[in-house]
């Protein structure tokens, strides 16, 4: 068995898997949120961390921050990539932005010796990876010279990624603004996160209803 068989063999056992695609889905969902908060702070022109320039981390941000346009065009390109996976057609554009700024974002985490952020930063990058083997059909026309064509694939519930991308952006605001004392607007998205499925279990019950 050749190598194109065997990648073509692996990747449609994947598709055909439903938890592949809720993993697909929820991977979406968590990547976008984990570079939007971030992406706004840079965006926004404000400092990413408070830590004191005399230490190496806060050196480095603090070098970052001062590139003004640049630091805000890091952050337009995390916003960027976090929107663009959340969009069905888009997704596939957006694993391909979102890796080389994870990977960069990885490596200097491990070289600046970050305590336990490597690991989060770790697994985003795993995530994103494996996203962009999830559309390996796009891929394979660069990897193969006159590819075979692949079967058809159940498609990922964009509903389930918007969920849990207002889920988690939900819950991490919350979180953030009890322990500053305060209610955040942020509550509406775990309401609006709640009320997602119950409204799309609705719709599919009435469309099987009978007339």
């Amino acid at each position: 068995m050749g190598i194109e068989s065997a990648l073509d063999q692996l990747h449609a056992r994947a598709a055909a898997s439903t938890g592949f695609r809720v993993l697909t889905a929820i991977s979406r969902g968590l990547l976008a949120v984990g570079f939007f908060s971030t992406g706004k702070i840079k965006v926004l022109g404000e400092p990413f961390t408070t830590l004191s320039p005399e230490t190496a981390i806060g050196h480095f941000f603090d070098a970052m921050h001062r590139t003004g346009p640049y630091y805000r065009f890091i952050g337009a390109g995390q916003l960027l990539a976090a929107l663009l996976l959340l969009v069905p057609a888009t997704a596939t554009l957006g694993a391909l932005v979102y890796f080389p700024i994870i990977l960069n974002i990885f490596i200097i985490t491990v070289a600046l010796h970050f305590q336990g952020t490597p690991f989060v930063t770790g697994l985003m990058l795993l995530a994103s990876f494996y996203l962009l083997c999830w559309d390996y059909p796009r891929f394979k026309s660069v990897l193969f010279e006159s590819p075979a064509p692949l079967p058809a694939r159940p498609p990922v519930s964009w509903a389930l990624t918007l969920t849990v991308a207002l889920g988690a952006q939900g819950a991490m605001g919350t979180l953030g603004g009890i322990a500053a004392g305060r209610i955040p607007w942020d509550v509406t998205l775990l309401v609006i996160a709640a009320a997602l499925p119950l409204v799309r279990w609705s719709l599919r019950r009435r469309r099987t209803q009978p007339a």
